[in-house]
């Protein structure tokens, strides 16, 4: 039998309201001790609890009592609403770590046992956990799309239409000879129904990067020395993130800066100048870093001459248009404020291009790995000719959504996933 769970699913105290939770098989006997009866089902309630040791009133509170399967965790559930004071919270927590068969609940586990249970899949899981660190909007739709089921569902659909292939292939195979399955024709349908399968499964994979979304678009300032790099960074990220000085060479290192824009998360990246060098050791390795930082940027901003542009998609600036405005590209200035909207602007729309709209969700690396591999067997499956080949490679494609959804091979990963959540999820 698993242990009977308790943890406060609510925010730290002091607060209004404070929610302690329990969950397991131990969950109504616990209510029953504190509140001395048990509510009708899923019908909040208003009762004094006591500690059942001596009878000492601990808090007069909202007591909810759910019966599982139907509940978040998939388990008998209790819910106290209690006054968010420390030392009402306190006093609650230290009657039930008393009572026999509870515990405090560890990190993630109470998501953990909604997964186990069916209640959640793995996507969905891997949404909730970017739901609880979302810091932008854009982040929080994703999320919550996520955490919702609309990937889930998704996979399902997929599930439901490689059962039909995989009969439909078994079928083919087994009874080639009789009269009543026309060869021809199933194996059409099959080719039909693999391709489409195969088509939605891309799409999918096109989808945006959740690490993208999660950790910003990295955008790169680059150029020459003395170029106002570290200026404009700056200006954008609105403080003094990089030391900014009329010396060539002062950054010779690279300065990331995480910053919202618009609601958009980015990270920006100052480097160092970019020239022939003088042989310094350091001024070496920090143009090298610059370049690695270049490969690595979903948008570069380029500082220096057109001519030498890294990249066909970077963005020309021509900063300190205060000085001169002759340069071609972008004309600003970090100093007096000119052409810094039209860059946020134009920032915002490429990021726009690189993150889910309303309504999308993103993958994780874990996710497109993982319906990459699907995608594959399906490949595979729609190139042969061999009726026992595409059988394998259906019953492989169901093995990845398998691990797609949580249901094979994950135990390592959701030790890892479950304990980047806080106690009481």
């Amino acid at each position: 039998m698993a242990d009977t769970i308790f943890a406060l699913s609510s925010g730290a105290p002091p607060a209004g309201i404070a929610v302690v939770r329990v969950s397991g098989p131990h969950a109504r006997a616990a209510l029953e001790s504190l509140a001395q009866r048990v509510p009708p089902p899923r019908q909040a309630s208003l009762a004094l609890l006591t500690d059942p040791q001596d009878g000492a009133p601990l808090d007069r509170a909202l007591i909810l009592w759910l019966p599982g399967p139907g509940t978040v965790t998939g388990e008998d559930l209790v819910e106290l609403h209690c006054h968010g004071g420390r030392a009402v919270v306190a006093a609650v927590e230290t009657v039930l770590a008393a009572m026999p068969g509870l515990r405090r609940a560890e990190a993630g586990e109470f998501t953990r046992r909604a997964f186990l249970n069916g209640r959640m899949d793995l996507n969905a899981v891997e949404g909730l956990s970017d739901l609880l660190a979302a810091e932008t909007q854009q982040q929080r739709r994703a999320a919550l799309m996520m955490a919702e089921g609309h990937f889930s569902r998704r996979v399902d659909g997929w599930r439901h239409d490689l059962l039909d292939l995989s009969a439909m292939a078994e079928a083919a195979l087994d009874f080639s000879d009789e009269d009543d399955v026309p060869d021809a024709a199933i194996e059409l349908r099959i080719g039909a129904g693999i391709a489409a399968l195969g088509e939605d499964i891309g799409t999918a994979l096109a989808a945006p990067s959740a690490e993208r979304l999660r950790e910003g678009i990295r955008v790169v300032l680059a150029g020459p020395p003395n170029a106002g790099k570290s200026t404009l960074l700056n200006a954008l990220v609105g403080r003094d993130a990089a030391i900014v000085s009329d010396i060539a060479g002062t950054t010779r290192d690279r300065i990331e800066v995480s910053a919202a824009l618009g609601g958009t998360a980015f990270l920006f990246t100052d480097t160092a100048g970019l020239h022939e060098g003088t042989g310094d050791t350091i001024e070496v390795i920090g143009m090298h870093r610059a370049r690695a930082a270049l490969d690595a940027a979903d948008i570069i901003l380029w500082l220096g001459d057109a001519a030498e542009l890294p990249r066909a998609d970077a963005l020309l600036i021509a900063a300190q248009c205060d000085r001169d405005a002759t340069r071609p590209g972008l004309q600003l200035s970090a100093q007096t404020g000119e052409g810094m909207n039209s860059l946020v602007t134009t920032l915002l729309d490429r990021a726009a291009q690189l993150l889910p709209g309303e309504g999308d969700y993103a993958l994780h690396a874990r996710q497109r790995a993982r319906v990459g591999e699907l995608l594959a067997h399906i490949e595979a499956a729609q190139h042969s000719d061999d009726l026992l080949v595409i059988a394998e490679e259906l019953r492989q494609a169901r093995r990845a959504i398998d691990a797609l959804t949580g249901q094979a091979g994950t135990e390592d990963m959701l030790d890892r996933l479950f304990s980047g959540f806080c106690i009481g999820k």
